[in-house]
């Protein structure tokens, strides 16, 4: 009977062993994935060491505030209703990257032996929305729990699938008013032209000495949305306090 016992508490070590270095290999991969959210992923490992992490249906998760003993957040479809959220780079707060990391741990321990482990695999997948448009979860920005594009991430879409050229110019500049359009012509002889606006007030604090530079910045953003099918507003293209 205690060779019986001795055995199972054996197994049971070495299954919490295999447990505590997958979620080390996943975070290590995060952080590579998101270098600039080093503190929140080693916050997340702690959280999930802690078994302050639990996934729930439906891709969603519940995650235990490590400032408050008795509140919980509910991290669904790519948002957290902490107040890092709005702040985190990307919207990844500790809450989320531990719910992902948490995700694709199970998942690999889940997964059969005759199975291949995909590395390149995004180490946070949380939900079929973390990359909508198929879009890296890099360029993208959640705002208020709605995920808008960079122009960074249009761009390196956009030269995938065969952008030849992209070419802004002005319509018209004044001091309340810049007026610019841009053209995009890709390798299959597609060509798409849009235009947009830049005032004074309609653009962040930091670039209103150069507000003009923001209207070609957003014809290009929206003529490349067009030529890729996005829907996703660019986040160049929102104006101060939205």
């Amino acid at each position: 009977m205690a060779t019986s016992t001795s055995l199972h508490s054996k197994g049971a070590t070495t299954a919490r062993s295999v447990w505590r270095e997958t979620v080390a290999e996943v975070a290590e991969r995060a952080t590579q994935m998101l270098p600039e959210c080093h503190g929140r992923i080693e916050a997340a490992v702690k959280m999930i060491l802690a078994g302050d992490v639990e996934l729930l249906p439906e891709g969603k998760a519940k995650v235990a505030s490590q400032s408050n003993g008795t509140t919980e957040y509910i991290v669904c479809n790519g948002t957290c209703e902490c107040k890092d959220f709005p702040k985190a780079p990307n919207g990844w707060c500790k809450h989320r990257i531990s719910a992902g990391i948490l995700k694709r741990v199970e998942e690999r321990l889940q997964s059969t032996v005759s199975s291949p482990r995909d590395d390149h695999a995004d180490p946070l997948s949380d939900a079929p929305v973390e990359s909508p448009h198929g879009i890296d979860p890099r360029f993208i920005t959640y705002l208020h729990g709605k995920p808008f594009i960079r122009y960074a991430g249009l761009l390196a879409m956009a030269h995938e699938r065969g952008l030849v050229s992209l070419e802004a110019t002005f319509i018209s500049v004044t001091d309340q008013l810049a007026l610019a359009t841009a053209t995009a012509v890709f390798s299959d002889g597609r060509r798409f032209t849009e235009c947009a606006d830049a005032t004074p007030t309609n653009v962040p604090p930091h670039i209103r000495p150069h507000f003009p530079r923001m209207a070609l910045t957003r014809c290009k953003a929206r003529v490349l949305r067009d030529a890729l099918n996005i829907g996703m507003v660019a986040m160049e293209e929102l104006g101060e306090g939205e």
